[in-house]
């Protein structure tokens, strides 16, 4: 049970850590997103929708091209680098956040098995007397 206390507040504490790292970046979702335009990226929605809307800038700007596709010489080449790196960061706090509720929650299982084992153990002591 103690072990799974520990999870449930090292999970909190990464979430906490993450959503407060993102919104020291003070990014806004773009005006054009599908949802949370204009809405600050802290949390791992957000944060994924403005992945996605930066991919589609990103290949507006290349004319649809990645930077694999787009030639060494191309100075869009920079444009769809810099998309890529934008978005890899972000998706890495999506990840973060999946990983933190992740161990929350299995945390709280090892906290409910252990409750359930200290229950049965309690009435199987009873019995026995």
């Amino acid at each position: 049970m103690v072990l799974g206390a520990v999870m449930v507040v090292s999970g909190a504490t990464t979430y906490s850590m993450v959503n407060t790292a993102l919104k020291d970046e003070r990014i806004t979702v773009a005006d054009d997103a599908t949802r949370y335009a204009g809405e600050l990226v802290a949390g791992p929605f957000t944060a994924y929708e403005q992945a996605n809307i930066i991919e589609k800038h990103a290949l507006e700007a290349t004319g649809g091209k990645t930077y694999a596709e787009l030639d060494r010489e191309d100075p869009l080449r920079a444009v769809a680098m810099n998309g890529s790196f934008l978005r890899a960061s972000l998706f890495t706090s999506v990840v973060a956040f999946g990983v933190s509720v992740l161990v929350m929650g299995v945390g709280l299982m090892f906290i409910l098995a252990g409750w359930a084992i200290r229950n049965l153990a309690s009435k199987n002591e009873r019995v026995s007397v």
